[in-house]
């Protein structure tokens, strides 16, 4: 079950996360980017990234707010750019 990057990083775009993936699945926040993106297909659920984000935006994909399960696709569909 990977890990999502959901609404309270939208502008945000800290790279704390970034720092500790230990396989570089993070990207994004760069350009018109409106905030970080954790690829689905290269995340291990090694859970490193939660802890780092100072805004809480990152869920496990089961655990992502009603709220915010929109981003679960957004997460998705930046990697098939």
């Amino acid at each position: 079950m990977p890990y999502v990057i959901a609404e309270p990083c939208v502008g945000v775009k800290d790279k704390s996360c970034v720092a500790v993936c230990p396989v570089d699945c993070i990207h994004g926040g760069d350009g018109d980017d409106p905030q970080l993106y954790i690829d689905p297909a290269e995340c291990i659920d090694c859970g490193l990234c939660e802890p780092e984000c100072p805004v809480d935006a990152i869920f496990m994909e089961d655990e992502v707010p009603a709220k915010w399960k929109n981003f679960i696709q957004l997460n998705v569909d930046f990697y098939k750019k």
